[in-house]
C-alpha cells in the first residue's frame, strides 16, 4: 500500500537516521514521517521491564509519536533504565505487582479514558491479550480480535499488509471475515487507494479436497454480497500468482487482485507465520504488528524486532488512533 494523496512521501521522519550501509527501509520511513504529522497517542507500555522494550517506547516518545504510562512493576523498571543507562524520569510509572497485573491495570487506563492504545512490552501476547479480550473487563467489540504484520520488502513497491499470523490459530470462515474487514481497514488507514485482497492457499483453483480454497471461493462471494466492504477481493490464489503478475498471466488468471496484491489473508496462524518470518529472514522484510478489533489499537512487538520496527508499529497505532477520533465506530 502507498502513502495517500496527503502524505508528503519525500519527507524523511523527523529524528530517524537510516543505518549506515543498512537496507534503507523507505515505506517505513514515509509511514513514521506521516505519523509524525498528528498529535503523540497516550500509550499503556505493559510491563516494558527490559531494556529493548523501555528503549522502544523512550525512542518512540522522542520522536513525538507516543505520551508512555509505563505500566509494571515500579522496582524493576526503574532498575532495567538504570542498567540500561536511560532516563524515565518524566513518564509517569503506574506500579503493578507482575505481568498480568500490569496487562490489568493498562487496560484499565484505556477503560478509564487515560490512554488510547497499549503497547506490549517484556510479556508473552497471551497474557496481554488475555486482559483484553476479558469479558468484563476487557477492551471487547463486535469485532474478532486480529493481527497484522505490515511488512517492508526491498524490492516490493508497497508494503504488503498479512493476517492473521499471531493471534487466531485456525480461524472459521466466519472469524476470517473480521479478519479480512480489519485488514481491509488497516489498509485504507495507511492510504492505500484500494485494498487488494488475495485469499492465500497453495492452489489458486478450489479443490474440495483443500478446505482453505473453498472458504477463500466464500469468502470472494461474501464480499460480493456486501458482507466484506472496502476491499476488492480474489482467492483461491497462491502466493505466487498474488504478487507476481507474470505468474498470474501464465495461469490465466485475470483479477483486478491477481499480481497486484496489497494484503494476504493465509489460512491459519502457522501459514502466516511461516510467510512473514520467511520474508524477514530471506527476502530482508521488516514487519511491524498491530492488534485490530478492540476499542484501542495493540502495537505488538517482538523482543527480537529491531528499533526501526518498534517505530513503525508506533506510527501504525498513531495512525489507527487518528482515525479513529474521526470515526469511533472503526472496527
Amino acid at each position: 500500500m502507498t502513502a495517500g494523496t496527503n502524505t508528503v512521501e519525500q519527507l524523511p521522519p523527523q529524528g530517524v537516521t537510516p543505518p549506515p550501509g543498512g537496507v534503507r527501509h523507505e515505506k517505513f520511513e514515509r509511514l513514521l514521517a506521516t505519523a509524525q504529522r498528528h498529535p503523540p497517542v497516550t500509550t499503556a507500555v505493559v510491563h516494558p521491564c527490559d531494556a529493548v522494550s523501555l528503549a522502544g517506547a523512550i525512542e518512540a516518545a522522542r520522536l513525538k509519536l507516543i505520551v508512555p504510562i509505563l505500566v509494571g512493576p515500579a522496582t524493576r523498571i526503574h532498575q532495567a533504565a538504570a542498567d540500561a543507562g536511560l532516563d524515565i524520569r518524566e513518564f509517569e510509572v503506574v506500579d503493578a505487582a507482575h505481568s498480568h497485573d500490569a496487562a490489568a491495570k493498562a487496560v484499565g487506563l484505556v477503560r478509564s479514558g487515560r490512554a488510547e492504545a497499549l503497547m506490549k512490552g517484556s510479556l508473552h501476547t497471551d497474557e496481554l491479550l488475555g486482559a483484553v479480550v476479558a469479558r468484563e473487563t476487557g477492551l471487547r467489540t463486535a469485532r474478532r480480535i486480529s493481527h497484522c504484520f505490515i511488512m517492508d520488502v526491498p524490492g516490493q513497491p508497497s508494503a504488503l499488509i498479512i493476517s492473521d499470523a499471531a493471534v487466531n490459530i485456525a480461524p472459521t470462515l466466519e472469524e476470517k471475515v473480521d479478519i479480512i474487514q480489519n485488514a481491509i481497514d488497516l489498509a485504507h488507514i495507511l492510504g492505500a487507494s484500494e485494498a487488494r485482497v488475495a485469499i492465500l492457499s497453495a492452489a489458486e483453483t478450489v479443490n474440495p479436497k483443500m478446505p482453505s480454497t473453498i472458504e477463500a471461493a466464500a469468502l470472494c462471494k461474501m464480499a460480493d454480497r456486501g458482507q466484506i466492504t472496502g476491499g476488492l477481493l480474489d482467492g483461491p490464489l497462491a502466493l505466487d500468482n498474488a504478487l507476481s503478475p507474470e505468474a498470474a498471466a501464465v495461469k490465466k488468471i485475470a483479477s483486478a487482485v491477481a499480481g497486484r496484491a496489497n494484503v494476504l489473508i493465509v489460512p491459519d496462524l502457522e501459514a502466516g507465520n511461516m510467510l512473514a518470518k520467511s520474508l524477514s529472514f530471506l527476502a530482508g522484510a521488516d514487519g511491524a504488528g498491530i492488534v485490530l478489533g478492540a476499542r484501542v489499537p495493540i502495537a505488538l512487538t517482538s523482543r527480537a524486532d529491531v528499533l526501526l520496527t518498534r517505530l513503525a508499529s508506533c506510527a501504525v497505532m498513531v495512525l489507527i488512533a487518528a482515525a479513529r477520533r474521526v470515526r469511533p465506530a472503526l472496527g
